[in-house]
């Protein structure tokens, strides 16, 4: 659907508005051109008037012998019919008229005046004298050399070939800026990501535009700064468990060649096989909810009746009583959410709030609506976390376990509850609260009228 900021609308009036300045170009300078062409040069017109001037002089020293003798003398000097007249078309030498040259005398020109390229003869100019123009005329046909239009074809290339040249070049450069332009630097970027590059980012100017290229350039820069995320991601994964995995295996090596005991050999083996077996999964696991972006199903969630069986779960795990597990949820919380990305998230935030909690501590679950959201939070009476790293601790392999006694973890728990969330639509962070930690998830209701089907559902 087009948008008034597509690229079609700013192709369109870029151009509409050349063949626009092309026609008014051609129909404007062409005129003004044709009508310039039409005129006589002004140095002609100058010398035509010097022959007017000589006449009246040659008339005015000599009369009809002296006119006779300077007509003689210029069809010495310009070739075609000269004669004087006075105002009444009667000649002053002693020229004879005929009737073919009476039509003709009725069809002079000024000097000042177009001349027609309709004509196959030479124009006939009626040129006054200049100091007595009511006492007689020069009558002179038109030299060829004074002809206008001398450079008509010239100005017809720069009109018609030259000028739609150069307007057509400044089009295609407006369309190069407006469309190659953005596509190279798409294409060095490309470059750029095939070198490793993955830090290089598209101009300002290409990713604030409003048009397709714009939203192409912004899906390029997610797509580089996604990119550049999950390999940071997956570096420091494999740095980080490489890390993690060899502390348990070297005290796997030191019990084998120091242990005698077989008994605590075996149950050595087997606690240091089953941390790392979680160490790697949990690792997995996060590695997989960064890298998998496929939209997830989602349902209508009752958080009431999933902590009831989290709930159960860590107690029996944790050997906690259900009292110390409060949940405040109200029973008309249900959210819009995937069961066992949720389900996850909450077990890795209710197993870290336990496991952080002091003695005979409590762990509560409160909820509040928020118009069209559920603000979920999970509060522990633990000693909180400082400032400065609430968002940190969110980070992969991150222990703050000198400002938070525990009995330890491989710090990823969070990392994978704030994933899980983050791939339902939610947001998760901490904050902390009077007495230990608060973690909030933002999560979006669920529909009425699912909320009924889901219900109906149980009850068949």
């Amino acid at each position: 659907m087009l948008d008034r900021h597509s690229l079609f609308w700013k192709l369109a009036i870029l151009l509409i508005g050349f063949c626009l300045l092309m026609i008014g170009l051609s129909y404007t300078w062409g005129r003004h051109m044709e009508t310039q062409n039409a005129f006589l040069a002004e140095p002609a017109r100058q010398v035509l008037r010097g022959y007017a001037a000589e006449a009246e002089r040659a008339w005015r020293t000599g009369a009809r012998a002296g006119l006779d003798r300077w007509v003689a003398e210029m069809h010495q000097r310009e070739r075609g019919w000269i004669g004087v007249l006075d105002p009444h078309l009667q000649p002053l030498d002693s020229a004879v008229l005929g009737p073919e040259l009476m039509q003709r005398l009725t069809r002079l020109r000024g000097v000042d005046w177009p001349m027609s390229r309709r004509s196959v003869d030479q124009p006939w100019l009626g040129i006054p004298f200049p100091q007595a123009p009511q006492q007689g005329m020069l009558v002179i046909e038109l030299p060829q050399r004074f002809n206008p239009g001398q450079y008509r074809m010239f100005w017809r290339i720069v009109t018609n070939g030259i000028m739609p040249g150069l307007f057509t070049l400044l089009l295609c450069v407006g369309l190069y800026r407006m469309l190659i332009v953005p596509l190279n630097q798409l294409r060095e970027q490309a470059k750029a990501w095939r070198a490793d590059q993955l830090s290089a980012r598209l101009d300002a100017r290409t990713t604030a535009r409003q048009d397709e290229l714009g939203e192409l350039a912004r899906a390029f820069d997610h797509m580089a700064e996604r990119l550049q995320g999950t390999v940071l991601l997956q570096q420091q994964l494999l740095r980080d468990l490489s890390h993690e995995l060899r502390t348990p295996l070297s005290r796997l090596r030191v019990a084998c060649e120091g242990e005698t005991d077989l008994t605590r050999l075996r149950e050595r083996l087997s606690r240091e096989v089953d941390g790392m077996q979680q160490l790697v999964e949990n690792t997995l696991q996060l590695a997989w909810h960064d890298a998998e972006r496929a939209p997830l199903q989602l349902e209508p969630i009752q958080v009431q009746a999933l902590w009831d069986l989290l709930a159960e779960d860590a107690c029996y795990e944790s050997g906690w009583s259900p009292q110390r597990l409060r949940c405040e949820v109200p029973g008309d919380c249900w959210v819009q959410g995937n069961l066992n990305h949720l389900a996850q998230a909450l077990e890795n935030l209710l197993r870290n709030a336990i496991r952080h909690s002091p003695a005979n501590g409590l762990v509560r679950l409160g909820a509040e609506r928020e118009g069209q959201r559920w603000r979920l939070w999970l509060q522990d009476q633990g000693g909180g976390v400082p400032e400065p790293d609430l968002q940190r601790i969110f980070a992969p392999f991150t222990r703050l376990d000198g400002s938070r006694p525990g009995d330890g973890g491989f710090g990823l728990g969070l990392s994978i509850a704030r994933s899980a969330v983050e791939r339902q639509d939610g947001a998760l962070w901490a904050e902390n609260a009077e007495h230990g930690l608060r973690v909030t998830l933002r999560l979006a209701c669920a529909q009425p009228v699912q909320v009924a089907h889901a219900l109906e559902a149980c009850r068949l």
